[in-house]
């Protein structure tokens, strides 16, 4: 099956295909969330939320930035980082250059919860999605998805590990 460009709707075969694709990622997401859960107490959420204040330099940004780096809406990222904080594992200060806008910075608390996690989750990556695979479908599976990306209109993935 090639890229198509037809018009009309998808063929029988395409659309088992996408139920296919659509219900094996769901499987894994909730399985990979589920050990990393039970592991570590933290949701997939707060993995993402943790993830992306550890790679910034300063271990903080901009609620909005933050909202679009996870692309969560911000109404949902304003309550789960209440949630969050509440557990300590983030902080909200407000902006220094903005008196409408909010820093989330992550804390001691939350930088050791994120480092904690690190090797459960790579675990559960690695034994429900990387030891499916040969490295040659690995190969196809980055270019399937930089493809999908292109066509979306996504920027491509950074080399982020875990």
């Amino acid at each position: 099956m090639g890229a198509s460009r037809r018009s009309g709707l998808p063929t029988s075969e395409e659309f088992a295909v996408w139920r296919a694709y659509i219900q094996t990622v769901e499987i894994l997401r909730a399985r990979v969330q589920a050990k990393l859960h039970a592991d570590c107490g933290l949701s997939d959420g707060d993995y993402k939320v943790l993830l992306a204040l550890s790679e910034t330099k300063e271990k903080s940004l901009r609620s909005s930035e933050l909202a679009a780096h996870i692309e969560w809406e911000r109404s949902r990222l304003s309550g789960h980082l209440g949630r969050m904080e509440k557990r300590g594992l983030i902080r909200r200060e407000p902006c220094a250059d903005d008196a409408r806008g909010w820093q989330v910075v992550l804390t001691d608390d939350g930088a050791r919860a994120f480092r904690a996690s690190l090797s459960p989750h790579a675990q559960a990556v690695k034994a429900y999605f990387i030891d499916a695979f040969t490295d040659a479908q690995l190969t196809e599976i980055d270019d399937t998805t930089r493809a999908l990306r292109a066509h979306l209109g996504l920027t491509p993935m950074k080399d982020r590990g875990v």
